[in-house]
């Protein structure tokens, strides 16, 4: 006779840290030591896009200021609720150029694939807040039409996993689609764009490195950090352990009024990233989704702040300025 295993599989640390985000403004306002009467969005409105902040991440941020470049990220402000013309749902196309499998082909010789609707934050000038994720998701049914649609296309040499996050995902759903593209053999590169390792280091397991780690895919991870103090040590931990298995590290900010608009935060960010091992990418000016006019700096205003960064950092540490628009062959480089 024999006995069923009664083992039980335990979640991962970062699952656990993630359920236990924080996901009610009360409880943040508590933890951060500010007014509980601080005004936040109305609850209708809240409940489309709520809120949600690791603790860990709550943690870097300054206690009793409700000014902290990392709490205005996150924090549901009523202006979300006004509408504002040239602001809309699909800010950079991506509706329009979605494929069944959840593929969106806009750029020659890489596609993207929407893997996942999950975050481990919720960043409110977040372009994809809109996005129908729960009718085209592309880890359906094993993967199988994204990996169908990217092997009858010979063209294709990166795929870029995006969403939501994909690092969301747990190693055996990920390990499965890298599984898929391994055995594509115009596929050379990939990519992911994650905000996971800034906000939630501990995703960088033991488990993780070893899935990434099998890859013959030469392997690019674009994180997204908008401000030197979401980069604590944890992070610089999480970036070096990605590093020593040969994984490219680029970041990608946001230009946001309040946050990092100045030279000095965008110097220190540059100067931060670096000492934990990763290049300056792109600096992005806001995709004007809507709900986050609040966060936007003009071109003018950025152009500027490009000269002055330029005048301060050597050429590799100083992103590209780029904005993304819906129908072009690729994004606009700016400065």
């Amino acid at each position: 006779m024999i006995t069923p295993s009664t083992t039980i599989r335990q979640a991962p640390a970062w699952q656990h840290a993630l359920r236990d985000a924080f996901s009610r403004p009360a409880e943040l306002l508590d933890f951060l030591g500010l007014d509980p009467a601080l005004p936040v969005l109305d609850a209708e409105r809240l409940r489309d896009f709520g809120l949600r902040v690791p603790r860990g991440f709550a943690e870097r941020m300054r206690k009793g200021d409700p000014d902290d470049p990392l709490f205005l990220q996150v924090w549901p402000r009523g202006a979300e609720a006004y509408a504002v013309d040239g602001f809309g749902l699909d800010a950079v196309g991506d509706m329009a150029k979605l494929k069944p499998g959840g593929i969106v082909h806009k750029y020659h010789g890489r596609v993207l694939v929407m893997t996942t609707g999950a975050c481990g934050v919720h960043c409110r000038y977040c372009f994809r807040r809109h996005f129908p994720y729960s009718e085209a998701l592309a880890a359906r049914d094993h993967w199988s039409e994204a990996l169908a649609q990217i092997e009858a296309d010979e063209s294709i040499h990166e795929v870029i996993l995006s969403g939501g996050d994909p690092l969301s995902l747990s190693d055996d759903k990920l390990g499965e689609f890298l599984d898929g593209l391994d055995r594509i053999a115009h596929v050379r590169r990939l990519r992911i764009h994650t905000r996971q390792i800034v906000v939630l280091p501990e995703r960088v397991d033991d488990s993780l490195i070893e899935r990434l780690s099998r890859t013959r895919l030469a392997t690019v991870i674009v994180l997204h950090a908008n401000h030197a103090n979401e980069l604590d040590t944890a992070v610089a931990e999480a970036c070096a352990r990605l590093r020593a298995i040969g994984v490219t590290l680029l970041n990608q900010a946001v230009l946001l009024r309040r946050i990092n608009d100045d030279a000095a935060a965008l110097r220190a960010l540059s100067e931060r990233l670096f000492a934990c091992g990763v290049l300056p990418y792109y600096l992005h000016l806001l995709d004007r989704v809507a709900g986050s006019a609040h966060f936007e700096v003009d071109e003018a205003s950025a152009l500027a702040l490009m000269r002055e960064l330029s005048a301060q950092l050597p050429g590799y540490l100083v992103p590209k300025l780029a904005r993304e628009s819906a129908g072009e062959a690729s994004k606009r480089v700016l400065a």
